[in-house]
């Protein structure tokens, strides 16, 4: 009996608001307890309050202030309370190839099952460009990632027309020949479906459709008599082994990549059946605090007699950053790059790469002298969380130009 009313006499007194209090004494059989409780007076709360007294309705926020939490709360992942969460953004753009212009890009992630942890969110990014030289793009990229990473689909959709610049086929005729312009007109569907058959070791397939026309070419001897329009359809394996963290921006693990992908004569108006095999190696690690040390080797080795705009380019925004892409183009291409990724306040991070590059007719032909040298840095915003938005600076031999991307290089 005196333990029960130890606790509720605590209880009174924990629960009690600030009234003055009354004093009482039990005496129980072998326990004298003394407590205090507060009665409730109901008339000394007032009926209603005095205006004065209620809380002051809040401010409305800036225009400014709204666009910065509106970034702000971007970074945060919403996957498990929204069906997908984008965020947009806008701006002035700028790229070797295109040069300046204006920009649009919406990054959205999702989760299929809302109620899985485990499973990587998916992603999703649309995004398109107009630029003063004439060129504008519309495109979608992404990655829907299945129960437990068990299955995925990967998928590209990509338009472009743009002018651009040809210099020939070969290590040598990026180097000495004059510059040449023409118009490309470039159309691009992709899709790859992957399933996990072991821990982190997948199998699948893809099919690709791509079709490019080029237009007013003031060097059309630099094609060696080819076509200036072709089509081709794709159907490929692949062979992959993923343990990336989040693909869009890994900061730990290992990915390796073998594509073999075919393209049959009748399903396109090349001369001839034609193959491509594609390899990725790509490690993340983290080395410090908000420090990631990423690395990437890649190859691209076509057959014989692959037409002109599907001949392997260097440059571009993943890959030799800085070089114009196509100035060097050939049958086959291999690349290496390592890059040091840090988050240096917030949203805000930086990044510092160094690499090589060589393009050539075919293995038995590679030539170590050819290779060309790539560097830079770059700035780098975080968009979503973990989705960023990179601005980069590369240069290359008696070259050098910006980037601006959605999503890290590789």
């Amino acid at each position: 009996m005196s333990k029960f009313l130890t606790v509720f006499c605590g209880l009174l007194l924990f629960a009690s608001p600030l009234y003055a209090q009354d004093n009482k004494v039990y005496i129980g059989e072998n326990d004298t307890i003394r407590y205090s409780y507060t009665p409730l007076q109901t008339d000394s709360i007032p009926a209603s309050q005095p205006s004065d007294t209620l809380a002051a309705a809040p401010k409305k926020k800036s225009f400014w202030r709204r666009l910065i939490d509106y970034f702000g709360e971007s970074s945060t992942d919403k996957t498990f309370e929204k069906k997908i969460d984008f965020t947009f953004a806008g701006g002035p753009s700028y790229s070797k190839n295109t040069s300046f212009g204006i920009g649009l890009l919406a990054a959205g992630l999702y989760r299929l099952d809302r109620t899985d942890s485990i499973t990587s969110p998916s992603d999703i990014s649309i995004f398109g460009s107009v630029s003063v030289s004439g060129f504008y793009a519309l495109g979608v990229t992404g990655n829907t990632i299945f129960s437990r990473n068990k299955r995925r689909i990967d998928y590209t959709v990509m338009f472009s027309s743009a002018p651009r610049s040809l210099w020939g086929i070969g290590y040598n005729a990026g180097r000495y020949n004059p510059e040449s312009t023409y118009s490309e007109k470039h159309y691009l569907v992709e899709g790859r479906y992957l399933h996990e058959f072991l821990p982190h070791a997948y199998i699948g397939g893809l099919v690709s459709f791509e079709h490019t026309r080029g237009l007013k070419f003031t060097q059309p001897e630099y094609l060696r008599g080819e076509k200036l329009k072709y089509t081709a359809t794709g159907v490929g394996a692949i062979l992959e082994y993923d343990s990336r963290d989040f693909i869009p921006n890994p900061f730990r693990g290992i990915y390796v990549s073998f594509q073999e992908t075919l393209f049959p004569k009748g399903l396109g108006n090349c001369d001839k059946t034609l193959w491509r095999t594609t390899f990725t190696a790509d490690a993340y690690q983290r080395v410090w605090k908000d420090g990631v040390l990423a690395a990437d080797l890649y190859g691209v080795f076509n057959s014989d007699g692959t037409p002109w705009p599907m001949l392997a380019r260097m440059g571009g925004s993943q890959r030799m950053r800085g070089y114009y892409q196509g100035r060097y183009t050939d049958n086959d291409m291999i690349t290496v790059q390592v890059e040091l990724r840090q988050r240096i306040w917030r949203r805000i991070g930086c990044t510092v790469w160094g690499g090589a590059g060589n393009v050539f007719n075919s293995l038995d032909r590679f030539d170590w002298s050819e290779t060309l040298p790539n560097y830079g840095v770059g700035l780098r915003w975080e968009l979503k969380k973990r989705v960023n938005v990179r601005l980069d600076y590369g240069f290359g031999k008696k070259t050098s130009g910006f980037l601006l991307s959605l999503n890290e290089a590789f």
